[in-house]
């Protein structure tokens, strides 16, 4: 998962008590609540100001981004519902340890992870790219405005 890893170093998801997993659970639905605001920002950003960035020069790379953006909304809600789905099941493995084969659910927990991390990585794209074509339009229309 190379530096976006979210859990503690070495074997953390096969070790951890299933207590530790659900905190661990808790963490990545906020931070997904966050981003889901974030992109909220991004998206209206880009809708408030698409008269503006939306030049011939920049058309294709503004459609390119807005589909981006898109699909990385998208990919925050399925993993929004995902870990909440995963959080329910941890809380049934703390009532009851025997109700999922151990193996499977960390293996699936570990996949999750995987998940969020790339999916981490995207948002940061998208971030920078609204952010880069949102200031070069600033600059253009500053120097416009500029006697």
């Amino acid at each position: 998962m190379g530096n976006l890893s979210l859990r503690p170093k070495g074997d953390f998801t096969w070790t951890a008590e299933y207590q530790q997993l659900y905190i661990l659970t808790e963490h990545w639905i906020s931070d997904l609540q966050f981003y889901k605001v974030d992109l909220r920002f991004l998206h209206h950003l880009i809708d408030k100001y698409f008269i503006w960035l939306v030049q011939k020069e920049t058309l294709d790379e503004m459609r390119n981004l807005a589909s981006n953006l898109f699909n990385t909304v998208e990919t925050c809600d399925t993993l929004l519902e995902k870990t909440a789905k995963h959080l329910s099941h941890l809380a049934e493995l703390i009532d009851d340890p025997f109700k999922y084969d151990s193996h499977k659910f960390r293996t699936e927990h570990e996949e999750l992870e995987n998940e969020i991390a790339a999916f981490i990585k995207k948002f940061r794209e998208i971030k920078k790219e609204t952010f880069g074509v949102s200031e070069k339009v600033i600059d253009k229309e500053v120097k416009r405005l500029t006697p």
